[in-house]
């Protein structure tokens, strides 16, 4: 069964609910400081206006209170900027079961209603039917938008489905990324390069694992790389580097395609991570020193493969990219992915960020708004979410 998509559905006259991901990061002051993952709605949002629907009413989480209400956590910031971003009046409302909700729906007005954080609500992360049930009854169609959250069984994204067969459809951020994804996951363009970093092996177990059995090469950065350094034998100072970590490393490097493995040959390090940069032209880290970012030969040997690809995936950071001092791994990358003439996808939280800060996003292929969604989708293909959209919830 193929998922549909929002404009495939009969909107018109139709109380629209829409799941989106507007977890966008506040200032301490409550102003959002990035709202990409607000614009990237709006077409989706623009779409269901257009297609005449009476009423829409949005679904979102934001940050992580934990099932409790938590001011800081207010969709309130996304309220305003909708608004103004739309042109229209949006009502937020006091909480996802607020009883004049559905009062609020009979008004002529209201055309658009913001559901307070629906993670306010423990019963939302528990995927519970009956909360799911309730807020299934504000809508006449449901639409899911929020990519970056459907590899979790919630209640608005997962549970929900059980109450809209035939009457649910993705938006258009949701087939983007898919249709992203899938350049990634079915037989991807060759030489397919991988790049991953990050702080721990256990965190990307799985997808170095599937990356293994599927890219030509897999380039591992950033503190990733230190416990396979280790592992290999070589010392790594005081680089961030657990017994467990290097343990997990060994293993994948008995893996039968280890051979695919790249790690750096150089280093900058430091003694603290505010210090000095320091560049160490060999593969061994002296004691005391902390790598921080990869040095210029790993980078040219890095660019070097980089440049034959044709199919590109970055996810994590070749070093403290927060710190210009430990930016230029970081950037090179960015650069060279941005001159390839190949697919390039990049996700995953700082790997998005630093292609941001690089000011290079525009010349990527796509920059994904999944983080842990998309490394998912690429390890076993789909998500919950989406399975659930498709097939329904019996």
């Amino acid at each position: 069964m193929a998922l549909k998509f929002v404009d495939e559905l009969e909107l018109e006259n139709k109380r629209v609910l829409a799941r989106f991901d507007f977890n966008v990061p506040l200032d301490s002051d409550g102003n959002i400081t990035d709202t990409t993952r607000i614009d990237l709605a709006l077409p989706t949002i623009k779409h269901i206006l257009e297609a005449g629907c009476s009423k829409l009413i949005l679904m979102s989480h934001l940050g992580r209170p934990k099932g409790q209400v938590k001011k800081e956590f207010s969709l309130e910031p996304v309220a305003t900027y909708l608004a103004e971003a739309l042109e229209e009046d949006v009502v937020l409302t006091e909480s996802a079961l607020d009883r004049g909700i559905k009062t609020l729906l009979d008004l002529n007005e209201t055309k658009i209603v913001l559901l307070e954080n629906i993670r306010f609500h423990p019963e939302e992360e528990k995927n519970d039917h009956d909360f799911a049930k309730q807020l299934s009854e504000y809508g006449d169609v449901y639409i899911n938008d929020a990519f970056g959250t459907a590899h979790r069984k919630h209640a608005s994204t997962y549970e929900i489905n059980a109450f809209f067969k035939g009457s649910a459809a993705g938006g258009f951020l949701m087939k983007n990324e898919i249709e992203a994804l899938n350049k990634i996951v079915n037989k991807p363009e060759r030489p397919f390069v991988a790049i991953t970093g990050g702080a721990k092996v256990s965190d990307k177990l799985k997808i170095i694992e599937r990356l293994l059995t599927t890219v030509d090469s897999l380039i591992i950065g950033g503190a990733m790389a230190y416990p396979f350094l280790k592992a290999k034998g070589y010392t790594v100072g005081s680089s961030m580097c657990s017994d467990s970590d290097v343990e997990l490393a060994r293993k994948l490097l008995l893996h039968g395609s280890s051979s695919k493995i790249m790690l750096p040959v150089d280093h900058i390090v430091s003694d603290d991570i505010e210090g000095n940069p320091e560049t160490i032209k060999d593969v061994n880290i002296p004691d005391g020193m902390i790598g921080l970012d990869i040095g210029p030969e790993s980078l040219a040997v890095f660019n070097s493969k980089l440049d034959r690809a044709k199919t590109i995936l970055w996810n994590g950071p070749m070093g403290l990219f927060e710190n210009a001092h430990f930016a230029k791994g970081t950037t090179g990358i960015a650069q060279s992915l941005s001159m390839n003439t190949g697919y390039t996808l990049v996700g995953g939280g700082d790997s998005v960020a630093a292609v941001k800060k690089s000011g290079l996003s525009a010349k990527m292929g796509h920059v994904s708004t999944g983080g842990g969604a998309s490394l998912e989708y690429i390890e076993q293909g789909s998500l919950p979410g989406i399975q659930a959209l498709k097939f329904g919830i019996s």
